[in-house]
C-alpha cells in the first residue's frame, strides 16, 4: 500500500533515441555496384545497426526516402523524437541544401555517414553541404561506419 509519498530521487535523463536516416537510393542496397557499396542489403543493414545500438544501450529507429521533400518533413519532426541523428544522405549529399536547412533546424547532434568514400570518386561527390552541421563523418568504411557513429552519439550523449 503507498502512503502517497514519494521517495526524493534524482532525474534520470534518458538520451538514447537515435534516428538513423537514409536518403535517396539507399533502399537499393544489394543491387547497387557491390565494388563501391558492398553486398549488404538494406534490410541487413538495418538489422546489423539495430544491434550495435542495442549493445551500446541505444534505440535506433529508421526512416529511408527517394524524395527529399519527404526528407525535409521528416527531420523537420524531430524535436522530442530523437536524441540523435546518423544521417546518410546519399547523393543529396552534394546539392541539398533543403535537407541542409532542416537538419540545421532540427538542431540535434548528427553524424554523417557514407558507405562508400564520396572524397576518392567523382568530382562532383566530393562537397557535403550538411557536413558542417555535423559532430563528425565517416566515409568509406561501409557498415561499419555506422557502429562508430553510434559509438561516437553514445559518448556525446553520455558526455
Amino acid at each position: 500500500m503507498s502512503s502517497g509519498v514519494r521517495a526524493n530521487l534524482p532525474a534520470v535523463s534518458v538520451r538514447n533515441r537515435i534516428e538513423i536516416v537514409h536518403g535517396v537510393n539507399l533502399d537499393q542496397l544489394g543491387r547497387r555496384d557491390p565494388s563501391i557499396y558492398g553486398e549488404l542489403t538494406f534490410d541487413a543493414l538495418e538489422y546489423r545497426i539495430t544491434e550495435w545500438a542495442s549493445g551500446l544501450g541505444l534505440t535506433a529507429r529508421f526512416f529511408q526516402t527517394n524524395h527529399e521533400g519527404e526528407l525535409v518533413e521528416h527531420l523537420h519532426a524531430m524535436q522530442g523524437l530523437a536524441d540523435a541523428i546518423v544521417i546518410n544522405p546519399g547523393a543529396w549529399t552534394h546539392y541539398a541544401w533543403a535537407i541542409r536547412d532542416a537538419l540545421e533546424i532540427a538542431a540535434l547532434p548528427t553524424i554523417e555517414v557514407h558507405l562508400s568514400d564520396p572524397m576518392q570518386r567523382e568530382e562532383w561527390r566530393h562537397v557535403s553541404v550538411v557536413e558542417e552541421l555535423c559532430l563528425a563523418t565517416y566515409r568509406g568504411q561501409g557498415p561499419e561506419g555506422y557502429r562508430l557513429a553510434l559509438e561516437h552519439l553514445k559518448g556525446a550523449l553520455d558526455g
